[in-house]
This record gives C-alpha cells, sequence and structure tokens, in this order.
C-alpha cells in the first residue's frame, strides 16, 4: 500500500470513530433526559465529558489542528468539576 491509501484508511476510521462517538453521545443525551434519577444524569453528565474529549481529540488529528487539544483539556476539567458538583448536590440533600 503506497501512503495516499494508508492516509485515507487512517482517516475514514478517525471518521467511523468519530461518528460512533456521536451515537454514544446521542444515547447518553437520551438516557439524561428519560432518566429516573440522579445517578442515571450524572453518568450521562461524565459520558458527554469523557465522550467530548475524545472526540476533540480525534478531530485534532483528523483537521490537523492541534489547538483543539486545549479546548480537550478545558472539557475534561469541566466534567470533573460537574462531576464534583453534581456529587456534592447529592450529600447535601440526604
Amino acid at each position: 500500500m503506497d501512503d495516499l491509501q494508508i492516509t485515507s484508511v487512517y482517516q475514514a476510521l478517525l471518521l467511523i470513530s468519530l461518528v460512533l462517538l456521536l451515537l454514544t453521545l446521542l444515547l447518553g443525551l437520551l438516557r439524561a433526559l428519560r432518566g429516573p434519577g440522579l445517578e442515571d444524569r450524572m453518568m450521562s453528565v461524565l459520558l458527554f465529558g469523557t465522550g467530548g474529549v475524545a472526540m476533540l481529540l480525534l478531530m485534532a488529528v483528523l483537521l490537523a489542528m492541534p489547538a483543539l487539544i486545549d479546548v480537550a483539556l478545558m472539557l475534561a476539567l469541566l466534567g470533573a468539576v460537574a462531576a464534583a458538583a453534581m456529587t456534592r448536590r447529592e450529600v447535601d440533600d440526604v
């Protein structure tokens, strides 16, 4: 295989990965809307953080935009803060 074929296969795999991650995020959104409890919503927030970071990192590689790596790091921090805030709220309610 020449370099052009390897590059096109590599880009196709990245695109497939992005589509699967998007599907996972959509299912997480559905679970967040229909979730009966706070635990389900907290898990979907964590899924948004993790899936969003993964999507941004894949897009950084696919589009050759290293600035997206910084955005992914900020999203990871926001996801951790949101999880901590929801956990704190759960403890205060009990």
